[in-house]
């Protein structure tokens, strides 16, 4: 066994765990101040949740052919107790178990990012519920579609799910580049918080200019955070210490830093000024649109791509006002966008497949079939799971209780207690 390799494993899942947390503040500060623990809340819910159900059941139905079951959603004694992931082959990089929580990591934070779209308005065993039935009939399948795979001896793949590996049967001859979760982290996390922000509908008193950010420091240390954690989630991806992960940490750096200019630029000419709230939305859209593409781009690519995602979502998250979709805290705008934006570059600039290296649009095509499944797939399941919940127990809170205040009406706190008995 590598313990090199283990230890980069580990450290990657951890550094992917205080995405979510960082997460809780980017949103925190970008709510109102009687909202604040509402949204971390959710954040955190969907770490205790997630991190149960992926170890319970989440893993075998993701990772079916390495668990050793048959069937996307085929359970047994050994898959659910992971026990045959304690074995560590002495030829094995690292332990598979460390996998398994490397994997589980990603569940937790696309789960999360979704809560961003219905900010102000949700309740939180709703909420919940909602988390606890997307992640299983939506997540687990999708991430068996992208990132369950089998390689050969050459390294190249040989098996897998049907985006990975089942498009590059096709006559189109070319697989899917998704390398750390553009398609199933961000395009399915965006499109189920779109279907979500249809069902609950838009906040009391939505109108552009509305709802200013309450805490722009908060939401800087929350992207601080996140582009800090996306190390792990980019190059560790490549699960081993090696040039691969190399590329991709340094793509994660330059990408980011391209979009948050294009971002403020863009806001200084829109708006006429450069804001925080801005550069941090800025950082975090490039690194959305970077994590499909991280190691199939040379940096000067890297850093176009990071322009281009930053300048669009910059103008895409004013489509809310236009479309009369109530997205609170932009995720159709960042992720979703930013998510296609990553996937389908790689069809032009991708290297060697890209159509300006192959001249072939085939690398574009797979890209866009996988990117476009993905939000179909998320979106429909969405709505209806958000739709039952919303005409069952219900989803929204009291306008009253919105007006009031979301933290004391669900969760009896207050963020900032500023009073003198207290």
């Amino acid at each position: 066994m590598d313990q090199g390799n283990t230890a980069f494993v580990l450290i990657c899942a951890a550094l992917v765990l205080l995405m979510t947390p960082g997460l809780a503040f980017f949103y925190g500060g970008l709510v109102k101040a009687k909202s604040v623990i509402s949204m971390m809340m959710m954040s955190f819910g969907a770490i205790g949740l997630v991190g149960v159900l992926w170890v319970v059941y989440g893993y075998a139905i993701a990772f079916s052919n390495n668990v050793g079951i048959d069937g996307v959603f085929g359970l047994d004694i050994n898959a659910l107790f992971l026990n045959n992931q304690l074995e560590v082959p002495k030829d094995a990089a690292f332990p598979p178990i460390a996998f398994v929580s490397f994997q589980a990591t990603f569940a937790i934070i696309t789960v999360a990012l979704i809560s961003g779209a219905i900010a102000d308005r949700a309740k939180f065993g709703a909420w919940m519920i909602f988390a606890g039935i997307w992640v299983t009939i939506v997540y687990f399948p999708v991430a068996s579609w992208v990132f369950n795979f089998t390689l050969g001896k050459d390294g190249s793949i040989v098996d897998g799910g049907w985006i990975v590996y089942g498009l590059s049967q096709t006559p189109l001859g070319v697989g899917v580049i998704d390398f750390a979760g553009g398609t199933a982290v961000h395009i399915n996390a965006g499109a189920a918080a779109l279907a979500l922000a249809l069902v609950l509908g838009k906040r009391v008193g939505f109108t552009k200019g509305a709802y200013a950010p309450h805490n722009p420091p908060f939401v800087l240390l929350g992207a601080g955070l996140l582009w800090f954690g996306w190390f792990g989630f980019n190059a560790g991806s490549e699960v081993a210490a090696d040039g691969v992960a190399a590329v991709a940490f340094l793509n994660t750096i330059v990408a980011p830093a391209a979009a948050l200019l294009a971002w403020i630029v863009v806001e200084k000419i829109k708006d006429g000024k450069s804001t925080s709230v801005g550069a941090a939305s800025g950082a975090v859209a490039g690194l959305v649109a970077i994590t499909p593409a991280c190691a199939a781009l040379t940096p000067g690519w890297a850093i176009l791509l990071g322009i281009v995602a930053g300048a669009v979502c910059a103008l895409a998250i004013d489509l809310k006002f236009k479309l009369g979709f109530d997205d609170s805290l932009d995720v159709v705008g960042v992720h979703l966008v930013g998510g296609l934006i990553g996937t389908l570059y790689l069809g032009i600039f991708a290297n060697g497949t890209g159509l300006i290296f192959s001249g072939s649009f085939n690398q574009l095509a797979v890209q866009a079939i996988s990117a476009l499944a993905v939000l179909v797939y998320s979106f429909v399941l969405a709505f209806a799971i958000g739709f039952v919940i919303e005409k069952t127990i219900g989803f929204r809170i009291k306008n009253e209780d919105e007006v009031a205040g979301i933290d004391q009406a669900v969760h009896g706190e207050e963020g900032y207690v500023l009073t003198a008995e207290r």
